[in-house]
């Protein structure tokens, strides 16, 4: 559905909308907003493109000398937040960011997702489809107003009440998120204690990326409501499993059909030749574009083996202990998963990599490798080897060593997006190697 400008003035009169949200992602994937009273003046110069911003203080964006940036609202993205006070509602729109030029703003990771879908349809294909699935943990607060590592619940995967005791808070936010629009398909208790996943209904992959952001906006919202802290934080917990943000994936053509489906495949899997050379593609380049995928310190402490993140660049249909797997819907649900994604990675930025590493594939005619259906946690190293199964980068430090190598990862997010991301996390990790742990503490230092 196409929302206009007129719709939203008649929404903000209708619903009593008496402050907007102008909101936006930086280079490290967190959403910032700049919020204006939704009187007649401000909403003219939002929905003419004239709302501008300080760029200079936002991570990764621009120097202070050329500092001036406008908001350009897409009002698709129009929407009202099922809460508020008596002095009215709160609405939000999601912007793209151009220079005072009237440039689209090269260090935009929405902008530059768009660049990718460009591109898409260059190759001749109508859409790419992205369909999330991102957990969460929630913590107790403390008497501080402060977040603790205390869960509420000591549940596991798909308990219920009153075992799973945040049974409450994830039906509210479930609630919250289908009055917004959303299609929720699933909500249910994760795996580790305090760990929740709620699945929304996939979407072209600019929307579902704006819905990812607002998802996460949501969850810390009636978290903190209820007196708790939600975190997607990669790997809070020693000893239990991380969260993950798996992502499916699937290309349409322009008869708005799965251009990864073949009823006729020879190899079985009714996968089409274009999806085993996006698939090709995205295990080519696998290895160089995980510190996009996993994009902090904390995300290496999730890959290890034995906690369900996957660690070893391989393929398969049902297994789930490869990096990719084909999920069994077939037909316009024919899908390629990628089970590496944590969501700490900026869904614009790892999207655009996914889309141009996968469209590599199908350019260059990239064969995928046969697909790995055994255990790969119960293989050997020399089984591994064998069957050509590489593991993932094990720190931060060493995924920026090998992003710097790939040119089709680098295109894929624009040189200012590439120099800022790795300048900021060569920072992040020299300011982790020089920091003394506890553990350093508890192990070393009675013994030398």
């Amino acid at each position: 559905m196409t929302i206009t400008a007129q719709d939203i003035r008649r929404q903000v009169k209708e619903k009593n909308v008496t402050f907007l949200r102008l909101m936006f992602t930086d280079i490290m994937g967190i959403m910032k907003n700049v919020e204006i009273p939704a009187t007649d003046e401000q909403l003219d110069k939002v929905l003419s493109n004239k709302a501008m911003f300080d760029g200079s203080s936002i991570e990764g964006f621009v120097r202070i000398n050329e500092s001036d940036m406008y908001l350009y609202p897409d009002l698709d993205t129009w929407i009202v937040f099922p809460w508020g006070d008596e002095n009215g509602a709160v609405a939000g729109l999601i912007c793209d960011i151009y220079t005072a030029e009237g440039e689209p703003f090269a260090g935009d990771p929405r902008g530059n997702l768009k660049k990718a879908l460009a591109h898409m349809e260059k190759v001749g294909y109508k859409s790419f489809n992205l369909g999330p699935e991102p957990e969460f943990f929630l913590f107790k607060m403390n008497e501080k107003d402060m977040p603790t590592l205390e869960v509420n619940d000591h549940g596991g995967y798909f308990d219920l009440a009153p075992t799973d005791l945040a049974d409450n808070t994830r039906r509210e936010i479930v609630n919250v998120l289908t009055k917004m629009g959303f299609e929720v398909e699933a909500s249910h208790h994760e795996v580790a204690v305090g760990q929740h996943e709620i699945d929304f209904k996939y979407a072209d992959v600019l929307k579902a990326c704006d819905n990812i952001q607002i998802f996460k906006l949501v969850v810390k919202t009636i978290a903190r409501e209820h007196g708790l802290h939600a975190t997607f934080m990669a790997k809070p917990k020693f000893g239990i499993n991380g969260s993950g943000m798996h992502c499916n994936m699937s290309l349409f053509d322009q008869d708005n059909k799965n251009a990864f489906f073949d009823p006729n495949d020879p190899r079985g899997m009714q996968l089409s030749q274009d999806a085993y050379y996006f698939l090709g593609g995205l295990m080519q380049h696998a290895y160089n574009y995980t510190a996009i995928m996993n994009p902090t310190v904390n995300s290496y402490k999730r890959l290890v083996p034995g906690y369900e993140a996957p660690v070893y660049v391989a393929w398969a249909g049902r297994n789930r202990s490869p990096l990719i797997r084909v999920p069994a819907s077939r037909g316009q649900g024919t899908r390629l998963e990628l089970r590496s994604v944590d969501p700490t990675a900026n869904p614009y930025l790892a999207l655009a990599v996914l889309l141009e590493a996968g469209l590599d594939g199908i350019e260059q005619k990239i064969e995928a490798p046969e697909p790995i259906e055994a255990n790969i946690y119960t293989m050997t190293v020399e089984e591994r080897q064998a069957a050509g199964i590489v593991d993932l980068p094990s720190t931060l430090h060493n995924a920026l060593k090998a992003l710097q190598t790939d040119e089709v990862v680098r295109r894929a997010l624009g040189e200012h997006i590439f120099i800022n991301f790795v300048e900021a996390k060569r920072i992040e990790w020299a300011s982790y190697a020089t920091f003394v742990s506890q553990w350093e503490i508890d192990n070393y230092l009675q013994n030398y």
